[in-house]
């Protein structure tokens, strides 16, 4: 008989499981909040830590109410210098200026910017959701603002939109290049995610990269209010947009 028959919730899990899921406290913590009082569930004190909670049950810690979802989304405009990396041993990482709650909770960056590239970074503890967005087979449309040494073409459009294939031998596939004001900056879309792409593909044509800043991935775009080095959680809009799959919009 499968749980299911049995009448079982198969959303439900241990409340101290839960709630240290959200990076904030250990079960330890957990355990000794239970026995003070300090843990609610649906108004009345928490007894046990493996006391079973599911997704409706309003959980609250010393009066506020706690958000156990099961996943994190978070928005950051990145600044340059930083690693698009969850650790590095020498040099600093987009992780660590997240919270420590969000950093306990294991957040990593979908995709990677270079170290001097700057804009929108996605970080997620949904490696389901991050798989979607950074499968080739997927095709999510990525937007850059480019700043280059020299001016954009018309040859240089065709080239991109043709599909380049780089000196290495690697096959680009057919890319966006829009010129912007007097053709020093332009915005290169990108369908893939290769290694420094934007920057070879421009190099190529003999239009050297000076700074490269991302403005959108699939559905989300940077929210510009975000100075360089902060972050902010997806509204609900554009979660659902990364749930619904509509990363093309």
């Amino acid at each position: 008989m499968t749980e299911q028959e049995k009448g079982v919730a198969l959303d439900m899990e241990r409340l101290d499981k839960r709630l240290a899921s959200t990076g904030r406290w250990s079960r330890k913590e957990i355990k000794d909040m239970i026995r003070q009082g300090r843990i609610l569930v649906n108004g009345l004190p928490a007894r046990r830590p493996e006391e079973k909670v599911g997704d409706e049950d309003h959980l609250t810690v010393d009066g506020q109410e706690v958000d156990c979802a099961p996943f994190v989304y978070v928005m950051m405009h990145k600044p340059a210098g930083l690693l698009s990396a969850t650790e590095d041993k020498r040099q600093r990482t987009v992780v660590d200026l997240l919270s420590p709650e969000l950093r306990r909770r294991g957040l990593f960056p979908v995709g990677r910017l270079d170290k001097d590239t700057t804009g929108l970074l996605l970080l997620t503890d949904d490696g389901a959701l991050a798989h979607e967005l950074l499968s080739p087979k997927k095709h999510v449309d990525k937007v850059y603002l480019a700043q280059v040494e020299g001016r954009i073409e018309v040859a240089d459009v065709t080239a991109l939109a043709e599909g380049m294939v780089l000196g290495d031998g690697l096959q680009c596939l057919p890319a966006g290049l829009e010129p912007l004001g007097d053709g020093e900056s332009c915005l290169v879309t990108l369908r893939e995610g290769k290694y420094h792409q934007v920057k070879r593909m421009l190099a190529a044509r003999g239009k050297p990269v000076l700074a490269l800043k991302r403005l959108s991935m699939g559905p989300l775009q940077l929210d510009e209010a975000l100075a360089p080095g902060e972050w902010r959680y997806l509204n609900a809009d554009e979660v659902a947009k990364l749930r619904e799959g509509r990363l093309d919009t």
